[in-house]
């Protein structure tokens, strides 16, 4: 009998997830694994139906923290799962673990009650906490009150002195686009007008109109960033897969105020500078120690951390210097998605993150694989002169594919911002970011993993410069409304010029 895995959410690493549960064949464990989405999005289903992908759906009465419980409560009693991993941390940070204890399940869920899903949903308290256990974070930061400009002016003039920029943050859950960059003097109060436009609303209704308003403002940190995303289990054992790099400005190019950092435009795995000693310093100087204090403050229970760090190099490629950007609480999006292509045993590695043995299970990698990621958005146009994402976005438009195509080009599909039609069945645009494809390519003997990637890039490029995925405008049929990164993936071939 399949062993169950329920990945609760509407986003495409959710669907990948449960795809691969189902489909990856590990060379260690004879277990059977069945991959089952909570929710997802309305195309999802059809899709899956489409491709003959064995992947099972549960719905949920909406997309609220009630509806996500009662769904995960009521089929982790039946048996329809054995376990369940929520993806967004709104979840977390809602109290969906804290109702799944309640009911005597909570045990089969992973990820962190609400009372300790501050290490996401509370920035300026995360450092706090790095600080007090000795994770390492930017050199300087503070806490300042977003509504004093002339506080928060006069802090990032000092950090632009001392380290030659600042980062302003706000401190709550923003879905990965909490960040402002500020790089010099002249952009601090566009910047700050921005976030505040931004983020007025949600302070208001957190704080009031008089009383402070909490801002993280951060030395701007150099160095490369790479994440770490890690399983932990009830005891406090641990597993680093495989990194990803991800690409989170809209554009190619150093984040500012005409290139907002967005959700992810898209991922590669491995990160070009992965090595073994890197990994070994993420996990002494990052989660051990994060993991001591998750004991010493009766916080640890099966978890996800996601930690977005800059690493520091010397002239050899070995690592001298790691600091946390940002802590996570469940898989990246889209970083997930080419980790996840990856692993053999991923189904595998859930489970013993709930059943507490994670030192009996490592991470199965195919390590002579690259995989690629990206995300097609909605671009600019519509009815309003939508700008696209991440800003406005038209919804509604038909979605074109040619699958047989793609396939032949061994590029995966994966709907996300997708809805369905049941008037004339078709599947449409919800906006945002609409579409993930995926490839994975095998570096051979003689191969670098610079022209391998090259190679998946052209293929990517190739397949939507030519039509062959599409979101039709309403104002033009021939035209395509998708817009997407074209440089993800180029970095195999800056890191191998510049460690050559």
């Amino acid at each position: 009998m399949a062993y169950k895995i329920g990945f609760a959410g509407t986003d495409g690493r959710t669907f990948l997830g449960a795809l691969v549960t189902s489909t990856a064949t590990s060379e260690k464990n004879e277990d059977d694994f069945q991959g089952v989405v909570i929710r997802g999005m309305p195309a999802m289903p059809v899709f899956a139906e489409r491709m003959r992908w064995p992947v099972e759906f549960i719905p949920t009465t909406d997309n609220s923290k009630d509806g996500y419980a009662a769904a995960i409560i009521e089929n982790l009693k039946n048996g329809s799962i054995q376990c369940a991993l929520p993806m967004p941390e709104d979840l977390l940070i809602q109290g969906l673990v804290d109702e799944a204890e309640q009911a005597g399940v909570g045990d089969c869920v992973i990820g962190f009650t609400s009372e300790s899903a501050y290490i996401e949903g509370d920035k300026i308290a995360c450092r706090r906490l790095c600080r007090d256990c000795g994770v390492p974070v930017a050199d300087e930061w503070h806490e300042a009150d977003a509504g004093n400009y002339d506080e928060v002016l006069k802090i990032c003039l000092a950090l632009l002195d001392r380290y030659g920029g600042a980062v302003l943050k706000y401190p709550y859950s923003a879905g990965g686009k909490g960040a402002r960059v500020i790089l010099n003097a002249w952009e601090i109060r566009e910047v700050y007008d921005t976030l505040i436009k931004d983020y007025g609303k949600s302070y208001k209704s957190l704080f009031g109109k008089k009383a402070e308003w909490p801002l993280l403002i951060e030395a701007r940190m150099s160095g490369v960033e790479i994440s770490f995303t890690t399983l932990i289990d009830k005891k406090g054992n641990f597993q680093i897969l495989p990194t990803a790099m991800d690409y989170p400005e809209r554009f190619p190019g150093q984040a500012g105020k005409d290139n907002p950092i967005t959700g992810g435009m898209g991922s590669i795995s491995p990160h070009p500078m992965e090595t073994p000693e890197l990994i070994d310093k993420a996990a002494e100087d990052i989660v051990k120690p994060f993991i001591r204090a998750l004991k010493d403050k009766e916080m640890l229970r099966p978890c996800v951390l996601y930690p977005g760090c800059f690493v520091s190099f010397d002239g050899n490629m070995k690592p001298t210097r790691i600091r946390v950007c940002e802590m996570n609480i469940r898989p990246g999006e889209p970083e997930a998605q080419p980790v996840f292509r990856r692993l053999r045993n991923l189904g595998a590695l859930i489970k013993a993150t709930v059943q507490g043995n994670l030192d009996q299970v490592e991470p199965e990698v195919r390590s002579d694989q690259i995989s690629l990621c990206i995300a097609l958005v909605t671009g600019a146009g519509g009815p309003q002169g939508q700008k696209g994402y991440p800003w406005s976005c038209t919804k509604g438009e038909l979605v074109e594919m040619d699958i047989d195509y793609l396939k032949k080009k061994n590029i995966q599909v994966i709907p996300s911002a997708m809805t369905y039609s049941e008037e004339d069945k078709k599947i449409k645009s919800d906006g945002t970011r609409v579409v993930f494809l995926n490839i994975n390519g095998t570096v051979k003997p003689g191969e670098s993993r610079a022209g391998v990637a090259e190679r998946l890039r052209q293929r990517l490029l190739t397949a939507v410069e030519n039509g062959k995925i599409r979101v039709i405008p309403r104002e033009n049929p021939e035209g395509n409304r998708l817009d997407f990164r074209k440089d993800i993936g180029a970095h195999f071939e800056i890191a191998e010029k510049l460690f050559s």
